[in-house]
């Protein structure tokens, strides 16, 4: 068959011929060529084995069902006719291309012979309109294959696709199309695009951007329209169809729907602005508006209301009896002109508890949405809000255990189907209103019980502050003002963390979160900055006052110990001064006579092993949460950890930096509680559903030991083993716990661990370490 379809080639009459020869696989990609081939070629340099044909042969394309019919031996002979090149030396070359399957085994395949005569001498003697027929021909047979080929990609997408000529008239949609805008096909042909495209402006922009100049475009957010009217966000990539008559070109949109992905980030921006507006705010008047204004910003909502029992928000109604009366008390809006009768209608309304959507809420004391306000029935403002071009709504109530203090009502001039997970987050926001309203009833009522005291307090010589849960000031005596330097308006924007010296920082968020939780400190030492930035050294007790088991307030008492301080400083400094003096003097005979005094010295040397154990990024986990929860977590922790210092035998030093040091002379009883503290986090992950990961360092070395006679024992430490002990911790592993060549020296016998390497240590050449495994 093939021999017989050559000889059909051949055997046509011509001038003298010669071919070139292409030979392809069953994918079109190139297998073998003659030599001349490339000058034949649109590519010259994409001819090679390996390449798809189709790269430097575009005839081609389109023709991949007429190239695989001839594999398949159901086409013998395929030929294009008159296909021009212009080479670089513009000049015409004209050839005609004959396409034959070939028969090989079936390991290799069947195989595609491409043949390539050079008929620029006999196109040349060809009457134009011949050749001109030709070319339309082909390219009408292109084009069909093109178009089946377009078709079937359409088809098959799952994202909506739209082809508008240059006008923005639709000339083809496919089915993810019609689905996402709820139209059907014949509702969207030759209609224009900004049926469904919100943004007018936005697309014209499209059209004259892409239409004129060529370019192509992806990730172009639009606001788009459902059939039924509910605003979608589309991303679309636009692309352009170049045609050769110039303003004929069809623009291609690609969409797809980020609607979904668009309220996720928006209602995480909301839940994060409400927390910050309730940790900022100092009143109730002062966060309300703000909450409103930050719920319709960041949810894209024109209306928000806040409706109570009556004028004064801080007061409230338990239950709902039937004499209740409900006020709308703040109003925000954004700009809309039409919006301001309602609003004024809305001064003027008031809601028995069942009515309306306020009344409505107040009743059933959880979240409601209304696709449409004006089919809700409320006889006093469904025909303004109609007016006013309002449509949606949802509400929810402000509410602390069964104690009901207010409705929240939001409306929307879109219309909007019910969204579940939004109405859940707002129920959780109403809780954290509520939570801090009655925080600031209780501290409006404590400021209140506390004027008596007032002039007691102006009048003391300590510092005496009032702070509430967030570190803000509620009061500062006389004293405290003029030792530090701020005025009250000052005070009133300041936060305490704000005056502590850097060095307390870490220990003074501790001792917070502990008495958030219930604990009460005395003897508490800190430092605080004055205005003109001295450091004052202050010594006292502080407390919390709780209204139905939540922190309201805390209080401090201070006494100014800067000059105390000092002084023991430089006593310190001298009795050091004195000891070096005497150790220099009476090197070899100041054992012999001390000893024969009343509370002699006597030196010794003992062995000791320092653990630090560090929980890893706490900072990150304590915004992930309210400060209630991490000291509740932390007590958890750090209360297991003294537990297991109890248990072995240990000596607790005050944490560094945040870490937990523990010292003792027994090194097995050190690594014994570090594989129990892996343990306890482990348990500890698991019974509270986190994810707290630690980092373990442990050093041993020898220490000074001073005992004097008629007192306890007191050690020395070495500044140089405790540093490489935080080392250890500082640059260990994640759940690991890291030992020096000390250490392991002491446990090797009966302990397992694994060799980690050298790691450098500050001022020191590297040290080997190892990790602690297990006990053996």
């Amino acid at each position: 068959m093939k021999y017989q379809v050559l000889n059909r080639i051949f055997n046509k009459p011509s001038f003298p011929r010669k071919f070139e020869r292409l030979e392809l696989d069953d994918n079109f990609c190139i297998v073998d060529t003659s030599e001349q081939v490339q000058r034949f070629a649109d590519r010259p340099k994409e001819v090679m084995r390996g390449k798809d044909v189709r790269l430097s042969f575009p005839e081609f394309i389109g023709l991949e069902d007429i190239l695989k019919s001839i594999l398949q031996g159901k086409q013998e002979l395929f030929e294009l006719q008159g296909i021009g090149r212009c080479n670089d030396d513009k000049s015409n070359v004209y050839m005609d291309i004959y396409i034959i399957g070939e028969q090989y085994t079936k390991e290799s395949g069947n195989r595609l012979i491409i043949l390539i005569e050079d008929v620029t001498d006999r196109m040349a003697l060809q009457q134009k309109l011949a050749q001109r027929a030709n070319e339309a021909r082909m390219l009408s047979s292109a084009l069909m294959s093109y178009k089946n080929y377009m078709d079937k990609v359409i088809l098959s997408m799952a994202d909506a696709l739209l082809v508008t000529n240059s006008l923005g008239k639709i000339k083809k949609v496919n089915h993810a199309a019609q689905k996402l805008f709820g139209f059907n096909k014949e509702e969207l042909i030759n209609q224009p695009i900004s049926l469904i495209i919100d943004d007018e402006q936005g697309l014209i922009k499209v059209i004259q951007q892409y239409a004129s100049f060529k370019k192509y475009s992806q990730n172009l957010e639009l606001v788009c329209r459902t059939k039924a009217k509910e605003k979608l966000l589309v991303a679309f990539s636009c692309s352009v169809i170049h045609k050769k008559i110039e303003g004929l070109e069809d623009i291609v949109y690609i969409g797809r729907d980020i609607t979904t992905r668009l309220n996720r980030e928006q209602r995480t921006y909301a839940q994060y602005s409400i927390t910050r507006i309730l940790s900022e705010s100092q009143s109730i008047k002062q966060a309300i508006p703000q909450i409103l204004q930050s719920i319709c910003q960041s949810l894209g909502w024109d209306l928000g209301e806040l409706w109570t029992p009556n004028q004064y928000i801080s007061q409230s109604v338990t239950g709902h009896s039937i004499n209740a009366i409900l006020r709308c008390v703040e109003i925000w809006s954004s700009r809309i002109i039409s919006v301001r009768e309602f609003k004024a209608i809305t001064w003027q309304t008031t809601y028995t508890p069942g009515v309306g959507l306020p009344g409505r809420i107040w009743t059933r004391r959880s979240p409601l949405w209304i696709s449409d306000i004006t089919e809700d029935g409320d006889l006093q403002r469904s025909q303004p809000a109609a007016e006013a071009g309002l449509h949606a709504a949802f509400s929810f109530p402000i509410l602390d255990d069964h104690e009901i203090l207010g409705v929240m009502v939001f409306f929307s001039r879109e219309i909007q189907r019910k969204d579940t997970d939004l109405l859940q987050m707002m129920g959780s926001i109403g809780s954290q209103i509520a939570q801090f309203i009655k925080r600031k009833q209780a501290e409006d009522a404590l400021v209140e019980s506390e004027e008596r005291y007032r002039d007691l307090f102006e009048n003391a010589n300590d510092l005496i502050q009032c702070v509430n849960a967030s570190g803000h000031f509620l009061y500062v005596n006389r004293a405290w003002r003029e030792t530090l330097g701020y005025s009250e308006a000052e005070i009133s924007q300041m936060n305490l963390f704000d005056i502590i010296h850097p060095h307390f920082q870490q220990q003074c968020r501790q001792k917070f979160y502990r008495l958030l939780s219930g604990e009460k400190l005395e003897q508490v030492q800190t430092a605080f900055l004055t205005k003109d930035g001295q450091t004052i050294f202050l010594e006292g007790n502080i407390n919390c006052k709780f209204v139905e088991g939540h922190p309201v307030v805390t209080r401090g008492i201070f006494r100014n110990i800067t000059q105390r301080l000092a002084a023991k400083k430089v006593i310190h400094y001298q009795q050091q001064q004195t000891e070096r003096l005497l150790l220099n003097i009476l090197p070899g005979v100041i054992d012999h006579r001390l000893k024969e005094q009343l509370g002699s010295i006597a030196e010794d040397f003992a062995d000791v092993t320092v653990l630090f154990a560090d929980i890893i990024d706490l900072t990150e986990i304590a915004a992930s949460m309210s400060a209630i929860q991490l000291v509740n977590l932390l007590n958890s922790i750090f209360s297991a950890f003294d537990h297991l210092t109890e248990q072995y035998g240990l000596k607790k030093i005050k944490t560094i930096d945040d870490a937990y040091m523990v010292v003792g002379e027994h090194a097995q009883a050190i690594a014994q509680m570090a594989l129990h503290i892996q343990k306890a986090i482990a348990l500890f992950n698991a019974e509270n559903h986190q994810n707290f990961s630690i980092c373990i360092g442990i050093h041993s070395g020898s220490v000074a030991t001073k005992v004097i006679k008629d007192k306890n024992d007191t050690y020395v430490l070495s500044a140089n083993i405790v540093s490489i002990a935080n080392c250890m911790q500082f640059k260990g592993i994640a759940d690991k716990i890291q030992v020096t060549q000390d250490t392991y020296n002491r446990l090797r016998d009966e302990f397992l661990f694994e060799k980690r390497g050298e790691i450098e240590v500050k001022g020191k050449e590297k040290m080997t370490t190892y990790l602690l495994t297990g006990q053996k």
